[in-house]
């Protein structure tokens, strides 16, 4: 008698979980199968748009390091891009903004050489911020819309649990506890693409939104330079740039008498 409890007590250990994911999607039908099919290439996609936009913030993050280092030490524009990485975000900021220099004394209509500058270099941003953000649009999709498709596993899972009911007359455990257990491994799937999704798409937009920063900030420190033939040249103080003219300038002091003075911004200083 005992002998033959453990060994059904065995059998039973040894097969299949009538509740798990396996018997749900089994049971669940075409229906079930596709829904948790679509949530898991959500997932591998919102993984992969993750880790490959951390990888490209990164390298830009690392590029702003080196320019902050290295690139405003250069006695020139050009001198300082061919130091930068042949692909590197900053380079093509230079290039552009090198590029919209020499372009300008072919215009045939007047154009300010500010505002022509200014409008190549606003580009030149554009374009990388467009590329960054590329990706994000799916992270946010994902986000909003894995709940919905896990609820319509759910509701599936439902009708299926009500349709039991009916056509067995009463509503027993055995009989609504795989539909039931469908509706909500549907549910908690959706919970969990969703949730990665939305938090890796503000990670993401916060570190762009730094990244865009920089970006804009060295681009003003380019117009700058270019708009004054080089007489505007950031300095690198505490981390971070400051625009100081290289030249010095005559200031008076008093009406017969002058002095010499290094510039900040236009403020004199020692």
């Amino acid at each position: 008698m005992i002998i033959n409890i453990l060994a059904a007590g065995g059998a039973a250990a040894k097969g299949d979980n009538p509740y798990g994911l396996e018997a749900a999607l089994r049971e669940g039908g075409l229906i079930s199968q596709s829904v948790f099919a679509i949530l898991v290439l959500m997932s591998i996609v919102s993984f992969y748009i993750l880790f490959s936009k951390l990888f490209e913030q990164q390298k830009i993050m690392n590029q702003a390091k080196r320019v902050r280092q290295q690139f405003w030490q250069s006695n020139s524009l050009r001198e300082g891009s061919a130091k930068l990485e042949k692909n590197s975000a900053y380079k093509q900021i230079v290039d552009d903004g090198l590029a919209a220099q020499e372009q300008h004394s072919k215009l045939t209509d007047p154009v300010e050489a500010h505002d022509w500058l200014h409008g190549s270099l606003a580009r030149s941003e554009a374009s990388i911020n467009s590329k960054l953000g590329g990706g994000l649009a799916f992270l946010a999709t994902v986000g909003s819309t894995a709940p919905f498709i896990g609820l319509f596993g759910t509701v599936i899972g439902i009708y299926r649990a009500l349709i039991k009911i009916g056509s067995s007359g009463q509503a027993s455990i055995d009989a609504v506890a795989g539909p039931v257990g469908e509706a909500l491994i549907m549910t908690a799937l959706g919970l969990v693409v969703a949730v990665p999704a939305v938090l890796a798409y503000n990670w993401l937009q916060r570190r762009n939104k730094s990244i865009a920063e920089d970006l804009s900030a060295f681009s003003t420190d380019v117009l700058g330079f270019l708009a004054s033939n080089g007489a505007v040249k950031p300095v690198v103080v505490g981390g971070s740039t400051v625009a100081r003219p290289v030249a010095t300038t005559t200031v008076k002091t008093n009406p017969g008498a002058t002095a010499t003075a290094g510039q900040t911004g236009g403020v004199p200083r020692a």
